[in-house]
């Protein structure tokens, strides 16, 4: 799994925009997609990211997007990097997702958090005894109270929870669940039964190189767990 690279992950649901689009337009998508950021583009070229910050105190009605100034120009990878330098490059930008070009630069698509999480969920990390689980549910489901019931029928702890909500549906959250044990597969197994769906999951009980576990790090200073 570790040959995982950016193209492997690209995801068509999330369109870019143009710079001949409108602020207005850029504004609706925003919310339609449900994200916090979306590309620009100038022809086939990447320009940039248009992010909810920049509408802010903007005239969003007739302005075009190639009259805004746009930032994260930088921020993107190769068709044929790996998956970890997405995650490097989300955790230093703080994004939601981050833009794939060929090998004349020119605009693939977007490969989003979630997607990158799934991708390094199946890679095994140190995690000094600790493990991770992350879920995907209705937000009308989400109880802690019960999940930690579940956790804790089979002799575990959850040491932090973090929530984010799933950018391509506004009415379901992601809920990682940082444990104080790597042993978690009777926990999962668990939580199937109760009709909870797993997304990721990251266990320290194998040995892995000194970059792997800074990009692990990283990843969860990037969850806040």
């Amino acid at each position: 799994m570790n040959s995982i690279i950016a193209e492997d992950l690209l995801n068509q649901m999330i369109p870019p925009l143009k710079v001949t689009d409108s602020m207005e337009k850029a504004a609706r998508w925003l919310e339609e997609f449900h994200v916090s950021q979306l590309p620009v583009l100038d022809q086939r070229s990447y320009r940039g990211l248009i992010t909810e910050a920049d509408l802010l105190d903007q005239d969003t009605s007739t302005r075009l997007l190639g009259e805004v100034t746009l930032n994260y120009g930088n921020v993107h990878v190769q068709r044929d990097q790996h998956f970890y330098n997405i995650i490097e490059l989300a955790v230093q930008n703080k994004v939601q997702l981050v833009p794939v070009l060929d090998d004349q630069r020119e605009y693939l698509g977007v490969v989003t958090v979630s997607d990158t999480l799934a991708a390094f969920g199946k890679v095994p990390v140190a995690s000094s005894q600790q493990g991770i689980i992350v879920l995907a549910m209705e937000e009308r489901d989400y109880s802690l109270t019960q999940i930690s019931r579940y956790v804790e029928e089979n002799n575990a702890k959850i040491i932090s929870a973090h929530v984010a909500q799933d950018e391509h549906d506004p009415y379901r959250i992601r809920l990682t669940l940082k444990l104080n044990t790597p042993n978690i597969t009777r926990i999962i197994a668990t939580l199937e039964r109760f009709n909870y769906s797993i997304t990721a999951q990251f266990s320290g009980t194998e040995e892995v190189s000194e970059d792997e576990q800074q990009r692990y790090d990283a990843l969860l200073r990037y969850l806040n767990i």
